[in-house]
């Protein structure tokens, strides 16, 4: 099978554990040239296989992993790891704990006279934010630190690819999201091509350029972060990703969908007849709080996030909604509120297709 030129391209992957149904199945992906993809999805969704897959950690038993054109997996034949030219960031950072920082990040070098070693593991540390941290040995840095000193080690030999598993998962929230932004910028300077995998939904938005959500063993949805909150293909993508409900409607003529909560028109791409159970999908900024409305529902819960409360809501036939309000409407749990339906981006799909099929 000729394979299309990309930093990587991988086609109809499938891979299974002995005595196991199959982890990949189907699996499709291609990055182009300095492109960051991602892979998201829960646990067992196959997506760390994938990248072991595309390590060489694992081979692969049907189809084939090419990168630059080079096929470097495919039944019955698999290039070694460390002659695919790949750099592996993982997540419990992998550091030598009797080398200091400087000789962690020089250890792919070996083929390097020592100076020349040493100069290119001083200019990494110090992109990656580590000027004069050479000495330091792995127990005298932090979480964050390690990890970009990891970073550092898997770009010295100026890898073609770079993938990163789960890198930031010991990491407190706050310092995950900041990383995810400080190594997207390290990764787009350097025209790296790298592929991240990881559950967190932050992680994957604030650092990729492309995001594949994954469902057994192959990719649902590969797009643009704001394509997959606001136009996932799927129940699955559409539950997965953010926030949100689905409520039941009716499609109606035209295109549109009545609810309970009143009609909504235009629904461009849903393919509704008129008279179809629908599944709509209502995003908390989809639900906006409106004293003068007719329509109330019961505040379940709150959740102050600064500048608004995320409050879950309870209508009268039991049916669940979130909401975001301006933090200066400070409800009471138990306390009904007027809320009105303003839907940007009219998601719906038809109620038999189930998110767990």
């Amino acid at each position: 099978m000729l394979l299309m030129s990309h930093a990587l391209d991988v086609r109809k992957l499938r891979f299974s554990y002995p005595g196991m149904p199959p982890v990949l199945e189907g699996f499709d992906l291609a990055l182009a040239e300095g492109e960051i993809g991602c892979l998201l999805g829960p646990s067992g969704c196959g997506k760390t296989t994938a990248l072991r897959c595309i390590a060489g950690l694992e081979a692969a038993h049907e189809g084939e992993i090419a990168i630059r054109g080079q096929v470097v997996s495919k039944a019955g034949f698999t290039v070694p790891t460390e002659a695919r030219r790949i750099g592996v960031v993982f997540q419990d950072y992998a550091l030598f704990p009797h080398l200091d920082a400087m000789d962690n990040v020089a250890f792919g070098l070996r083929d390097h006279a020592r100076a020349e070693r040493r100069k290119r593991a001083a200019e990494l540390l110090a992109l990656v934010g580590l000027p004069g941290s050479g000495t330091k040995y792995p127990h005298e840095l932090s979480g964050g630190q390690k990890q970009r000193v990891a970073l550092a080690r898997a770009l010295a030999p100026g890898p073609q690819l770079l993938l990163l598993d789960e890198p930031f998962s010991n990491l407190d929230a706050d310092l995950r999201e900041r990383l995810s932004i400080e190594v997207r910028a390290i990764l787009k300077a350097q025209g790296t091509t790298a592929l991240l995998v990881t559950h967190d939904q932050n992680e994957a938005f604030a650092m990729a350029d492309t995001v594949g959500v994954m469902r057994k063993g192959r990719i649902e949805q590969w797009d643009t972060a704001y394509n997959l909150y606001h136009r996932p293909v799927s129940r699955f993508v559409a539950d997965f990703v953010g926030e949100g409900v689905l409520i039941d409607g009716l499609a109606s003529e035209a295109d549109g969908i009545d609810t309970v909560l009143g009609a909504l028109r235009h629904c461009p791409g849903c393919e509704l007849k008129p008279g179809m159970p629908v599944a709509l999908l209502l995003r908390p900024d989809d639900v906006q709080h409106d004293d003068d409305a007719v329509l109330k529902a019961e505040v379940v819960k709150k959740a102050f996030r600064g500048a608004e409360f995320l409050y879950p809501l309870k209508l009268d036939d039991g049916k669940q909604l979130l909401s975001l309000v301006p933090s200066h409407h400070n409800h009471a749990i138990g306390e009904k509120i007027g809320i009105k339906l303003h839907v940007d981006h009219v998601v719906a799909f038809p109620r038999a297709e189930g998110a767990d099929d």
